[in-house]
């Protein structure tokens, strides 16, 4: 059986992942960089202020959770295997050059990002549950909708979420904590599972608040320590960084050699892996971060759509570039083996003293743990748009059945389908925002000119444009 679906998703992957759906990514990413005018590098202090500067600052405006919260949620969301595991698989299969491409779908995913999660908070509808307290309803599925009035597109995407999220988070992540304990410490797999089901299962059933207070605490303090001990971990081995960086460079243009247990890779393949696990990552074409940032307490789109830039930044461009780094300065990324058990060898080479392995192996514990609490939620609301709020209960219970099935699923299966997922994910969101384009420039702007908001650049040029009258 499982041959079959292996074959059946490897069929679906090969036209979803080919050149049609990267040459979209490029496009919409290129499109909005330069509709925004690179919103991404002329905005740096202004989305800096409004984000990291003001995360636990209250705010004033209509929604749940706070802005910071709402934030962390979603960074909690993307934070997970993909930054370890996602990693080690993009180059282990394509090369040191597939970080590169990462870093690409990055950039260009910043401006994405900041369209969806702009077009999530304008077409957002405020509701009462059934105990008369505020909820909020937003994302690809609202904007598809009302935005584009499409309901054919909206659906399909809400059937898409449902589907992508339980093989993404419930299963890979699942499926990430469960090998990677078992292979250190020799734990049977029902165990594990049993404990996440039960932890899981109080965070999930708790809410948006419960899971805002939850990611308030835990996303900081992960991603904080894996940056400090990543650093420390590739500062020891300085001398290394120079030629990792260059090889990173040389490998993304040109096909990567089979050496050892690595069979070599195209150039159209360094780039395809390079994108589908910098998009499995960051989610940036995904749409989903206009899910879980919807909550936010905001009274314009634009003051949490700048959020979408910096957890693109942190997730891509910070923790998967450490995690890249320590992977091909230990130069073990030939030898056959991948996922996790790859940036423990690589950490241990690197570092010694077995102190490499444990850091990698608790945070790769607690990466994958706050996707499983985080991602439920993206699921949870797809479902609630398709079936109603009737829908909330059986998702969560659905969530963590496939917390069971993702701690016997092989690795190799869960990481394809988690591939084909979101690629079919991604297609109407695509569609979707960059035909509302128009709407995400004219909020942009209007935003900014009666704020009177300027960038750094405009700034300098401005300063420019006086001296020459002097």
């Amino acid at each position: 059986m499982i041959d079959v679906i292996t074959e059946v998703n490897d069929f679906i992957n090969n036209i979803v992942w080919g050149v049609p759906i990267i040459v979209l990514l490029f496009a919409v990413g290129i499109y909005f960089t330069v509709r925004l005018g690179f919103i991404q590098f002329t905005k740096i202090k202004f989305i800096f202020k409004n984000t990291i500067g003001s995360m636990f600052k209250k705010a004033s405006g209509k929604g749940v959770i706070s802005r910071g919260q709402a934030a962390l949620v979603s960074l909690g969301a993307i934070v997970g295997s993909g930054n370890i595991a996602g990693v080690a698989t993009a180059i282990a299969s394509g090369g040191p050059g597939a970080l590169f491409w990462m870093w690409v779908a990055a950039f260009l995913g910043m401006a994405t990002k900041f369209a969806e999660i702009t077009l999530g908070i304008y077409y957002r509808k405020f509701k009462k549950n059934k105990n008369g307290e505020d909820v909020v309803k937003g994302g690809p599925m609202y904007y598809l909708r009302d935005g584009l009035k499409s309901k054919f597109l909206a659906g399909f995407y809400a059937v898409m979420a449902v589907f992508s999220y339980i093989i993404i988070a419930a299963v890979v992540d699942t499926n990430n904590i469960v090998t990677t304990i078992n292979a250190k410490f020799n734990v049977p797999e029902i165990v594990i599972a049993l404990v996440l089901v039960i932890i899981v299962g109080i965070v999930i059933f708790g809410g948006i608040k419960r899971l805002g207070k939850f990611s308030n605490y835990v996303v900081p303090f992960m991603g904080i320590l894996y940056v400090i001990c990543g650093l420390v971990i590739i500062l020891t081995n300085a001398s290394l960084v120079v030629d990792a960086f260059v090889l990173i460079f040389k490998s993304a243009f040109k096909p990567a050699a089979a050496a050892g247990g690595f069979l070599g890779a195209s150039v159209a393949q360094v780039i395809k892996f390079g994108l589908a696990r910098g998009m499995y990552s960051n989610e940036a074409g995904l749409g989903t971060a206009a899910i879980t940032q919807n909550a936010s307490t905001v009274d314009n789109p634009i003051e949490q759509a700048v959020w979408g830039v910096t957890e693109v930044f942190f997730d891509t461009i910070i923790i998967n570039t450490i995690t890249g780094l320590m992977i091909i300065m230990a130069g073990v990324y030939t030898t056959g083996t991948s996922g996790t058990a790859l940036v423990m060898e690589s950490a241990d080479i690197l570092f010694g003293g077995g102190f490499g392995s444990y850091f990698i192996l608790a945070a790769s514990i607690l990466f994958s743990f706050t996707c499983l609490t985080s991602s439920s939620y993206v699921c949870q609301e797809a479902a609630e748009y398709l079936f109603g709020t009737k829908s909330d209960c059986v998702i969560r219970i659905v969530w963590l059945v496939f917390i069971f099935i993702g701690s016997y699923t092989t690795l190799d299966l869960a990481w394809s389908l988690a591939d084909t997922a979101n690629g079919l994910m991604a297609i109407p969101n695509l569609i979707g925002i960059l035909l509302l384009s128009n709407q995400v420039v004219k909020i942009k702007k209007d935003y900014f000119k009666e704020n009177n908001k300027e960038g750094v650049f405009s700034k300098l040029k401005n300063r420019f444009k006086k001296c020459e009258e002097n």
